[in-house]
């Protein structure tokens, strides 16, 4: 995880630094200054906890200079090979994004009813059970 955080860090040395300069270029318009030191904040945030969690995990193979490609070898996870769940979160979201455009509140509610059974159907998907006896 240390990679992760090294790169935020970066991200929110660029941005705290844009946002020195754009406030001096542009003679103190403070609505760009603003929204680059807010995002050099969310990346500060982001960075942080990638840093705190990189001392509580173990040293994986990214994290060592002198690892060898075959040290990241082996299993990385259960990927699901083909799933309409997310299809289904996508148009829920969506409906639910052109009812609040709208001012729909009807259609909000259905849609996010909607949008709670197919996150629910998405991380239940490969949820067996106990086994039958």
């Amino acid at each position: 995880m240390k990679v992760e955080a090294r790169i935020f860090e970066i991200i929110t040395a660029f941005f705290f630094v844009s946002a020195v300069v754009y406030g001096l270029w542009s003679r103190g318009e403070p609505v760009g200054s603003a929204a680059l030191t807010l995002t050099g904040g969310l990346a500060l945030i982001i960075g942080t906890y990638f840093r705190f969690v990189s001392r509580r995990v173990r040293m994986r193979p990214e994290d060592n200079v002198e690892a060898e490609v075959s040290d990241g070898a082996g299993d990385m996870g259960f990927f699901s090979p083909g799933s309409y769940w997310p299809l289904g979160v996508a148009l829920a979201a969506s409906a639910v994004g052109v009812a609040l455009a709208f001012g729909q509140w009807w259609m909000v509610a259905m849609g996010l009813v909607l949008l709670l059974g197919a996150v629910a159907g998405l991380v239940f998907e490969y949820h067996i059970g106990p086994k039958p006896e």
